[in-house]
Order: structure tokens, then C-alpha cells, then sequence
């Protein structure tokens, strides 16, 4: 797992209404690369704005990767594949679903991770898709917007972010021409990964007010190969050594048992655990595979506050106020086991004290707490659906080989 290290500048950015901008005015500020991974892609709304910065970029020959999970975007709007091909921009379609869809095992292997990596200089990382706030592919025009986060970061660990986007796009590429039977090219693809080419890093460009400075800083990832646990220890150790107050605001929240066991043994211990938690239905798995786990947390003393006035779709933390993280993995079997996660920690007083204090007011303002009594008490149909769910989750990762 690599280390924390100093020298970090940190922009905590809160939904697309801040991210968006920030991500646009580093795009047009590119002067060799631009390499993007996301879940969703959309180009509704101020999504477009986004699109329309990749093109910018490209035809001023910048050259620019994009790649999309085939869940989240299973087609690129056809104007814009249109576009981007003549502008230049390298994009692909990771993992479509094909006529089985969800059904083969590996398919639920998805690339979940938020990075946009700019010049070798800036690196974005979060939970934020490209999607805009008040819009949802499903269920159309939202009434508030929704509750995420992404940083925007220079310093050491851009190298890192740079590194895991050019090996992923390589890996992505060896196996394409070689399903398709150019095995050559495909070798050659693969020496590509074993040692990319070097990427010029630019200068940094001028600081962003609100950005915490010389902050201590890593990139954790989760894949299916040499990263499997890292951001579940992170969690952990974090959680394991804190003394006064744990936060976490997770979309999609069913911890395994070992960090269900950290999270009590710091409530037993006398540390103010508080759970910010998606409260509105989404997806029956999520919302009902959920509540099963609230039982041992209540009678532990964690607080459990469920997010109502919207859709919280963040993935942060913060412990006693100096230890955060930002990033894209929820605490649930898919981020922890399957998916391609990436998430910055941040440990920084002045950081983490500003994260803290937005988790305070969403909590304040937009959430309900969890009476131990009442959900104790609550009807017999909604046992019974939280068990199905949760057993149906278990079935699930059995099928996929996965131990949780």
C-alpha cells in the first residue's frame, strides 16, 4: 500500500456544480494529455460541458482518453461519438453487458473509479460522475441535487493517478486486439503496460482558492489483481486507531464483518461513531440489503442518520477531524470485492475540518436519526424484505466467488 506524503495541494469540490468548472478550466488549460476514467458518462445538462472541454482539447491536439463503464454508459450519446471522432478523442466502452448481461459472474466486475488525470500536473478523484446534479438517467429531473464530492490535487500522488490510468488503458487495449485476433498488436500493447512511455509533466497552474496546502496525501486503488483490500485496510486502520469521532457518508453501505467489528469496538471504546446513509429509495438490493446490519450498530452505540431530502451518492470520511478520504468506493460488496475503485486520503486539519463541517450541516439539515426503538419495531414486511435482500446479496457473491 503506498504511504502518505506531504506536499499535496487540496481542493475539496462539492457536486458537479463545482466539480464541472474545475474539471473544464484544467481541460482547456491542457497542453499534452488528458486521461479520464468514469462510471457514467451523460451529456445532458452541464454534462455537455464536460464533452464539449474533451473536444476543445482534441482538436487543439492535445491528446485525450476517455473510457466509460458499459453498465453506467452502455452507449455514448451518437452526436458526441460522432464528434469525438473527428476531434480525435480516444474513447471506449469498458465491459458491455452483452445479451446475458448482469447474469455472467464477471460482469459485475465493473470500472467504478472517478479519475481524470491532466498533464501529468492535476488529477481529479471523487465519487461525481459526469452526470449533472439535478438530472438522473432513470428517473429524469431531480428536485435538489445530489450529495457527492471530488478533489482536485496536485503534488506526488498525480503521478500515482497517472500511472494507474495509463496501465489500465493499455491492459484494456492488449485485450481488445487480441480478442480480435491481431496478436501482435496485442503483444506489443502488452509491452506498452510492463513499461508505458513517459509523460511530460506540465507546471501546475495557479492555485484555486479553498485549496488546503501542503497536505499529507495518497491514491488508494481496488482492483482484481494486485489492489484487492487496500482501501477496506485503509479503512480499517484508520477506524482502529481513532479516539474521538468517526464520520462516514457512504451511498450504498453493507460493511463486511471486519469492518462492521471496527465500527463497534470504536463505539464500545468511547469514540462518537456517526453513519450519514442514503435514506430514499433507489434499487430494492441497496435500500433493503442495507437495514440488516443497522441492528448490531445501534445496540453499539453508533449513530445512524439517513439522508432524505435527496440522493446522497458520496463516499467519504472523516476521523477526529484530521484523517479523510474522498473517492469512489461505498462500503458494500461491490466497491470492496468486484469493482475498480479509486479513493484520496487526506490527512490535514484544515482539510478535514472543512469536509467535517458539510457532513455536519447535510446531517443537520437533510437527514432523519435512526431510533434504535423504532427500528426495533418495525413491521414485519420490511424484516422480511431486508432479509430477502440481504440474503439475495449473499447468493450473489457466492456466485461470483466472493467470501464477505
Amino acid at each position: 500500500m503506498p504511504h502518505l506524503r506531504s506536499g499535496h495541494d487540496v481542493e475539496l469540490l462539492q457536486g458537479a456544480s463545482a466539480f464541472f468548472p474545475a474539471l473544464v478550466a484544467a481541460i482547456d488549460a491542457s497542453l499534452h494529455e488528458v486521461r479520464m476514467e468514469t462510471y457514467i458518462f451523460d451529456v445532458a445538462a452541464s454534462g455537455e460541458q464536460v464533452a464539449e472541454a474533451l473536444e476543445r482539447a482534441a482538436r487543439r491536439g492535445v491528446r485525450v482518453f476517455l473510457v466509460m463503464d458499459g453498465v453506467g454508459t452502455p452507449n455514448l450519446a451518437h452526436p458526441w461519438r460522432q464528434r469525438f471522432n473527428a476531434a480525435g478523442v480516444e474513447w471506449r466502452i469498458f465491459s458491455p453487458l452483452g445479451w446475458l448481461g448482469m447474469l455472467m459472474p464477471s460482469r459485475w466486475r465493473r470500472l467504478h473509479r472517478k479519475l481524470c488525470v491532466i498533464d501529468g500536473a492535476i488529477a481529479f478523484c471523487g465519487g461525481i460522475n459526469v452526470l449533472d446534479d439535478y438530472h438522473d438517467p432513470h428517473l429524469g429531473a431531480l428536485a435538489t441535487p445530489r450529495f457527492d464530492f471530488t478533489v482536485r490535487v496536485s503534488g506526488p500522488l498525480v503521478q500515482s493517478a497517472l500511472e494507474a490510468t495509463v496501465q489500465f488503458w493499455w491492459r484494456f487495449q492488449s485485450v481488445q486486439t487480441i480478442r480480435h485476433g491481431d496478436l501482435a498488436q496485442g503483444w506489443g500493447a502488452l509491452q506498452k503496460l510492463v513499461s508505458p512511455a513517459p509523460v511530460a509533466v506540465a507546471e501546475s497552474a495557479a492555485t484555486p482558492v479553498g485549496t488546503h496546502r501542503n497536505a499529507s496525501a495518497q491514491l488508494l486503488l481496488r482492483d482484481n489483481l494486485r489492489h484487492r483490500t487496500s482501501i477496506e485496510r485503509a479503512y480499517r486502520k484508520a477506524i482502529g486507531e481513532a479516539r474521538r469521532e468517526i464520520i462516514i457518508a457512504n451511498a450504498y453501505f453493507l460493511p463486511g464483518r471486519k469492518l462492521r467489528k471496527a465500527l463497534t469496538l470504536a463505539a464500545k471504546r468511547g469514540v462518537r461513531v456517526r453513519l450519514l446513509l442514503h435514506g430514499r429509495y433507489e434499487y430494492f438490493m441497496q435500500y433493503y440489503a442495507t437495514r440488516p446490519v443497522y441492528q448490531t450498530l445501534l445496540a453499539a452505540g453508533v449513530e445512524i442518520h439517513e439522508y432524505c431530502v435527496g440522493f446522497l451518492h458520496a463516499k467519504v470520511a472523516v476521523i477526529d477531524a484530521h484523517w479523510a478520504t474522498v473517492g469512489s468506493s461505498n462500503l458494500d460488496p461491490l466497491s470492496l470485492l468486484l469493482a475498480r475503485e479509486a479513493n484520496v486520503v487526506v490527512d490535514d486539519v484544515s482539510f478535514g475540518s472543512d469536509l467535517r463541517a458539510r457532513l455536519e450541516q447535510a446531517m443537520l439539515q437533510g437527514a432523519r436519526p435512526v431510533d434504535p426503538d423504532t427500528y426495533a419495531n418495525r413491521p414485519w414486511r420490511q424484516r422480511l424484505l431486508d432479509r430477502v435482500a440481504f440474503a439475495a446479496v449473499r447468493v450473489l457473491l457466492f456466485l461470483n466467488g466472493a467470501r464477505y
